[in-house]
């Protein structure tokens, strides 16, 4: 006896299909998994995109953050996904994170920790190692430029605050915002964090050049010294 294989999206009902149900109820209406699905197009021989796209996505324990640091390599071990769609999930993730940067960058007067934060998320969210970066400001706390200073390993990046300050000078810049992440998610800051934090901020005294914040990023979330007290 022949048996039809169900599992494939041409099989289900219209309204059901991700790219028709896009059409049909908005974007909204959407799963991740239904999105992810729309971008891969198939799935392999036994399971429909959706399907595969789920298994991908509980790999990562359904989490977005989780599945921007996987590789076009490690991606490609699942069945159905190959180099060509692995790049697309990663291009999709990469645009995604730069339009949230972008669109803080058009408020262009920072406001508050949350603000720089998503300034700040497409370049530091996702690493595997540590960068160090700044964001400088004009006395109005407009954005004048975000810079990466340094990077390092997964434990740390070597900072060097002459480098910083001299980024500043050239960029006339009256204020700073320093951040950092940590891959491991662990947002608290190291006593080197808090030590090299006072030692900037007390060096920017000197110039004339405000050390608004110094953020800590990781795991979807941040630490701000400011926030905390402890600027």
């Amino acid at each position: 006896m022949a048996y039809t294989n169900t599992s494939t999206i041409k099989a289900w009902a219209e309204e059901d299909r991700p790219r028709e149900k896009l059409v049909l109820k908005g974007k909204n209406s959407l799963s991740n998994a239904e999105l992810m699905a729309i971008l891969i197009g198939s799935g392999s021989k036994n399971e429909s995109a959706v399907e595969l796209s789920k298994k991908i996505l509980s790999s990562t324990h359904n989490n977005l953050q989780e599945l921007s640091r996987l590789s076009i390599e490690e991606l490609s071990t699942f069945k159905g996904i190959g180099p060509a769609k692995a790049i697309t999930i990663i291009a999709a993730i990469e645009l995604g994170k730069r339009y949230r940067s972008t669109d803080a960058l058009h408020k262009k007067k920072i406001t508050s920790s949350r603000h720089a934060y998503d300034i700040l998320f497409s370049y530091l969210a996702d690493l595997s190692y540590e960068e160090f970066y700044v964001i400088l400001l004009n006395r109005a706390n407009e954005v004048l430029a975000v810079t990466r200073v340094s990077e390092g390993g997964v434990s740390g990046t070597a900072v060097d605050a002459k480098k910083i300050f001299k980024i500043a000078i050239d960029k006339k810049a009256s204020g700073i915002i320093l951040s950092h992440n940590h891959p491991s998610g662990n947002l608290n800051p190291s006593p080197q964090d808090k030590t090299l934090t006072q030692k900037i901020v007390s060096s920017g005294k000197l110039l004339d050049i405000n050390i608004l914040d110094h953020l800590i990023i990781g795991n979807g979330n941040y630490y701000s010294f400011a926030d905390d007290g402890n600027l």
